[in-house]
């Protein structure tokens, strides 16, 4: 099975690298051995409907939340991303390095991108595991945790949560 993407909407953009490796949880290797009956040899996961020679659209996801009566107002496609992001900083205590590196943004550091080439993939691993068994855990459990920010007022509280700035 080949998995291939390049995604001709990020042609050009000065925030996201060329090519980006995306290290797999073990979960989803098991999903996409599954979906391999489905999608066959082409060499996109989520061919598209009318040919395989495409992916399937952007507007195919967005279609399916439609259908599971999602309205636009309260999730897109792109929001998964967000969610995640939010997620994996506030609740698992991700370093945003990894974060921003695994959704293909660049990180810049005090040198510049001109000598920061690192990818993390181990750590990426990691983080793609930890998101994954936090899916996991959120699939089986019927408290779901609520994404609002608590507002904390007092300083003790804030030490306490281990803010940092």
């Amino acid at each position: 099975m080949e998995l291939s993407k390049q995604d001709e909407s990020r042609d050009g953009r000065a925030d996201v690298d060329d090519h980006l490796i995306v290290p797999l949880s073990n979960q989803v290797v098991n999903i996409l051995g599954v979906l391999h009956g489905f999608s066959g040899t082409g060499i996109y996961v989520f061919p598209g409907l009318r040919t395989k020679e495409r992916p399937m659209s952007e507007n195919a996801v967005l279609a399916a939340l439609r259908r599971l009566g999602i309205p636009k107002e309260e999730m897109c496609g792109h929001g998964f991303r967000a969610t995640a992001r939010t997620i994996l900083r506030e609740q698992l205590k991700i370093e945003p390095e990894y974060i921003e590196l695994e959704l293909g943004h660049q990180v810049i550091d005090p040198n510049g991108r001109a000598y920061n080439r690192a990818s993390l993939l181990p750590e990426r691993k990691l983080l793609m595991q930890e998101w994954a068994n936090c899916l996991d855990k959120l699939k089986s459990s019927k408290d779901v945790p609520s994404l609002r920010p608590v507002p904390l007022t007092d300083i003790r509280l804030i030490q306490v949560a281990g803010y940092r700035n």
